[in-house]
């Protein structure tokens, strides 16, 4: 089990993600490229991106890469604010998450239920992760964090898997944190635009925030609601504006 809880990033970290950087501050990254980061390539991985490329939309997969890349071991997030963790944190079950943390918002499992996209993206990815062989342990880990990679706030821990999902999504969606004053910089510019430029945005920005619109169109009570003006929030990310 010890050896699944660091593997799997089952380690509990805050919640609040500013506690984890010491009253707000963060090491200042360095520049790292994606050419300089392995892709994890075991079956199962290629399996969930030959997957995720088959009903993803374009924009969102590459959403779900440049998470994946922003928030790698190896990366500015896991290595360079997480280094006790960097080399026990397994690259698959990162990259398993980032691929599958959006499953929930395509037009057919949006239209398939009533529940939150997370909610509902977090067990769709559970049951494909254990129907194509996946481990127990690994599969669960994923589907936590996909679940929790909305829930923001203040109070209580969150697995790091969760967390490092978390930072990498706010960081390609908004750019900011309330609690974090500079969060812009927790990527290095030049890793920014070397992730952005293998993994174009191609308007990601009003393409999220439709999505966003419509569930809570057609879900009133969807747990997106948690972040108060959330569509507002992605639309004025002026970090990510000239790369759309």
């Amino acid at each position: 089990m010890g050896d699944q809880v660091a593997s799997n990033g089952w380690t509990a970290v805050p919640v609040d993600a500013s506690k984890i950087f010491r009253d707000g501050a963060f090491r200042k990254p360095d520049p790292i490229l994606t050419n300089s980061i392995e892709f994890p390539s075991d079956p199962l991985v290629l399996e969930v991106q030959a997957y995720a490329k088959d009903h993803l939309p374009w924009e969102t997969y590459n959403h779900s890469m440049r998470v994946f890349y922003f928030g790698k071991a190896g990366m500015a997030i896991l290595k360079q604010q997480f280094p006790e963790h960097a080399n026990t944190f397994s690259p698959s079950t990162l990259a398993l998450t980032a691929l599958l943390h959006d499953i929930g918002v395509t037009k057919e499992n949006l239209a398939a239920t009533h529940m939150s996209f997370e909610f509902y993206g977090g067990i769709k990815a559970l049951n494909l992760l254990q129907t194509l062989g996946g481990g127990r342990d690994q599969a669960e880990a994923v589907c936590e964090a996909i679940i929790r990679h909305q829930d923001l706030g203040t109070d209580g821990t969150i697995t790091l898997l969760g967390q490092v999902i978390q930072l990498a999504t706010i960081y390609d969606n908004v750019s900011s944190y309330p609690t974090i004053p500079g969060f812009d910089k927790i990527i290095h510019e030049k890793t920014r635009e070397d992730v952005i430029r293998a993994f174009p945005r191609t308007g990601w920005l009003a393409c999220f925030s439709k999505v966003l619109k419509e569930e809570e169109r057609l879900k009133p009570w969807c747990h997106t609601t948690h972040i108060p003006d959330f569509e507002k929030h992605v639309l004025s990310n002026q970090l990510m504006r000239p790369y759309e």
